[in-house]
C-alpha cells in the first residue's frame, strides 16, 4: 500500500495556458533529477522554458535540488494558497510556486517533477500538459536507491513496493533511464520542444 496521496491545492479555473506543463513522473531512483538537471542546462539560455524548484518538507540532497520548509511552515504556505499545485508522497510534503501559473499564462513552457497522482487534476487545470515518464527497471531502482543512502526516506525495500495504477496518469512520452544520461536527456529535451 502507498502512502502517496494527491493533495492539490489548484486555486485558478480549469484551462490555463497558452503555455505548456511538462509534468516528468516515474518511480523513485528512475533518474528523473538527473535528466531534469542535464535539460535545464540545455536550456538555459531559453527565457521561455521553466524549471521551478519543488518546495519539500525534506532536506534537499546532491541528488535534487529542492527548497526546504518545515513541515509547519510548508502547512502555512499551503493555507495561504501559495502553490499552484501540492501533494504528499513517502512522509513529505512536496509543492511548486503559484508563480507556476503566471509562467504559463505568460506562454512559457514548465517543466516539473511530481506526483503522478496529481496528473489527472493538472490536466483539468492546464491547457497543455505532456507527461513524461522515466523509468527503468527494478534492479537498477534498487541499486540507485541504495547508492542515495538517504534515510529520511525509508526502507529502500518499501519504495520499491509502492506502486500508483499506472491507469491514473498513462504518459505521453516513456523513457526508459537504462543507457547514457545524456542520450536519454536529449528524449527529455524534445518532450520538452514539443519535437
Amino acid at each position: 500500500m502507498t502512502d502517496e496521496r494527491t493533495i492539490t491545492g489548484h486555486r485558478a479555473a480549469a484551462g490555463i495556458g497558452p503555455g505548456r506543463l511538462v509534468l516528468v513522473v516515474g518511480p523513485s531512483g528512475a533518474g528523473k533529477d538527473t535528466l531534469i538537471g542535464l535539460a535545464r542546462a540545455a536550456c538555459a539560455d531559453d527565457g521561455m522554458i521553466v524549471f521551478p524548484r519543488r518546495v519539500v518538507t525534506r532536506e534537499p540532497s546532491s541528488f535534487e535540488d529542492n527548497e526546504y520548509l518545515s513541515p509547519e511552515d510548508f502547512r502555512q504556505a499551503r493555507t495561504r494558497g501559495e502553490f499552484a499545485m501540492h501533494w504528499e508522497a513517502h512522509g513529505h510534503g512536496y509543492g511548486l510556486s503559484a508563480a507556476v501559473d503566471d509562467d504559463i499564462r505568460a506562454g512559457r513552457t514548465v517543466v516539473a517533477n511530481v506526483s503522478r497522482t496529481v496528473v489527472e487534476a493538472m490536466r483539468r487545470a492546464y491547457v497543455g500538459v505532456t507527461v513524461v515518464s522515466i523509468t527503468a527497471p527494478p534492479e537498477i531502482l534498487g541499486q540507485r536507491l541504495a547508492a542515495r543512502a538517504r534515510g529520511s526516506d525509508g526502507r529502500v525495500a518499501d519504495r520499491l513496493s509502492r506502486s500508483v495504477e499506472a491507469d491514473a496518469a498513462p504518459p505521453d512520452v516513456t523513457i526508459m533511464n537504462i543507457g547514457s544520461a545524456e542520450h536519454h536527456a536529449l528524449e527529455l529535451l524534445r518532450a520538452i520542444r514539443g519535437a
